[in-house]
C-alpha cells in the first residue's frame, strides 16, 4: 500500500496548563502514539518530528503529501478521539489528488482546529 499522506505529530508538545511543569512528559508523546494506533491499516503514514512551533495551541500535528496541500492543525486534546479525527481527515487528503478536503467532509474532530494552509511545492508555470 502506498503512503500518500503523512501526519507529522510533534512530539515535544505541551497544553498550554502543562507548560510550566517540565517533569510530565509532553502530551505531544502521548498524541503521537495515539495517531499510530488509528493510523494501523490505512494509506496514511505517521512520523514523529520534534517541533512544528505552533507552543501556543499543542497538541500540533502537519498533514502534508507529494505535491499536495499542507496542512498544519493544533489545539487537540491527546485522546483518542483526536487521532481518529486526524486520521481519518488524513485519509482524505491521501485520496484527493491536490490535498483540499471539501468542508463537508471534514471530520467534526477537525474542525476549529487548523491554523495554516500551505500551497504545494510542485513546479509552477512559468508567467
Amino acid at each position: 500500500m502506498t503512503k500518500s499522506t503523512v501526519v507529522f505529530v510533534c512530539t515535544t508538545c505541551r497544553q498550554p496548563e502543562l507548560r510550566e511543569d517540565k517533569s510530565l512528559t509532553p502530551c505531544g508523546e502521548e498524541m503521537l502514539s495515539r495517531v499510530q494506533s488509528a493510523a494501523l491499516g490505512t494509506n496514511v503514514e505517521i512520523r514523529p518530528v520534534a517541533c512544528l512551533m505552533g507552543c501556543e495551541h499543542g497538541c500540533n500535528i502537519a498533514v502534508t503529501g507529494d505535491e499536495k496541500m499542507t496542512y498544519v492543525l493544533g489545539a487537540f486534546s491527546p485522546d483518542q478521539d483526536s487521532a481518529q479525527a486526524i486520521v481519518d481527515y488524513a485519509a482524505l487528503h491521501a485520496e484527493s489528488a491536490s490535498g483540499t478536503v471539501p468542508f463537508r467532509q471534514w471530520p467534526v474532530g477537525v474542525k476549529g482546529h487548523f491554523k495554516a494552509r500551505i500551497p504545494s511545492l510542485k513546479p509552477l508555470p512559468a508567467l
